[in-house]
């Protein structure tokens, strides 16, 4: 059941892309390219699709996205403020109507009192202003806070596209 509620949220984004004649980019942290992966799972995602990055490191968000390095160190990688970063970077790069960001801290390890295992922030914008920005807190293992993550960006990327009449 995991997979089709996934599989179904990407078709309805790819059908809404579709319609609307916008195209996406991802940039991509926690979830190791299964966003990319799940959008590119719908036939025909090659006309809505421009590209995703994946960025694990601190130094790939920078160096990939133009994240800046001072806003890493005084937010941390998984803020409000670097998703957002993120976000703008994939957009500016793929020249993209939408970009999703997706930074947060899977687990088993890595969690903090002030970002425990599960926190995710997830981040749409558009070239429009749009400037979305939410902080998930998934439970379970490594797994489910990816699997939760890719399905919390694809909701985040359908509604800015409903807000937006696409």
């Amino acid at each position: 059941m995991a997979d089709r509620l996934t599989a179904l949220a990407a078709k309805l984004l790819g059908a809404a892309l579709s319609a609307s004649g916008k195209t996406i980019a991802v940039a991509e942290s926690c979830t190791g390219g299964l966003l990319g992966g799940a959008i590119t799972s719908i036939p025909g995602s090659s006309r809505y699709f421009s590209g995703g990055v994946l960025v694990y490191r601190d130094s790939a968000k920078i160096s990939l996205l133009a994240v800046p390095p001072d806003l890493i160190a005084a937010r941390g990688a998984v803020s409000r403020e670097v998703a957002l970063a993120m976000a703008e970077g994939v957009l500016s790069h793929f020249l993209a109507d939408l970009a999703i960001a997706v930074t947060g801290v899977a687990g088993p390890g890595g969690g903090s009192r002030g970002k425990p295992v599960g926190t995710v922030w997830v981040a749409v914008v558009t070239p429009g202003g749009v400037r979305y920005a939410h902080r998930f807190r998934f439970s379970g293992g490594r797994a489910a806070v990816r699997r939760e993550s890719v399905r919390a960006s694809l909701r985040a990327a359908i509604d800015v596209l409903r807000s937006e009449g696409g």
